[in-house]
């Protein structure tokens, strides 16, 4: 199995704030260190699926030795964050789509309705 660093951070009055030095745009937060840390496993593997399906590299994971001078590592917690491969694997859902609604996401997505489908669910699901 694979880990890759997640770099933690709470403000007073807000939530658990994570991202993945490896994984630039890999962000996620949670009320409770919990939940920060759930979110954090999954919004990784989406990203990492994500990358996949577009055949874009996916980044090897740091070594601590290796983030020791990150300047955006300052004042975080770091913890490791495996990455599930059953995660990682697709599975093929039937939805209802008004078809009007259809066309506008053919037209957005250049033709690829998953990939356009993953991304807003998951900008929605980050909210």
């Amino acid at each position: 199995m694979v880990s890759y660093i997640a770099y933690l951070r709470k403000e007073k009055g807000s939530d658990y704030g994570v991202e993945f030095p490896d994984v630039p745009g890999c962000v996620t937060a949670g009320r409770t260190l919990e939940e920060a840390k759930a979110n954090a496993a999954e919004a990784l593997a989406g990203h990492i699926a994500v990358l996949q399906e577009e055949g874009e590299p996916v980044p090897a994971p740091s070594t601590l030795d290796g983030l020791a001078d990150d300047p955006h590592r300052k004042d975080a917690v770091l913890f490791l964050v495996d990455l599930d491969p059953g995660l990682l694997k697709s599975e093929r859902v039937n939805v209802m789509i008004p078809r009007h609604l259809l066309g506008r996401i053919d037209a957005a997505s250049a033709g690829n309705r998953s990939r356009f489908l993953v991304e807003a669910a998951e900008k929605a699901l980050a909210k």
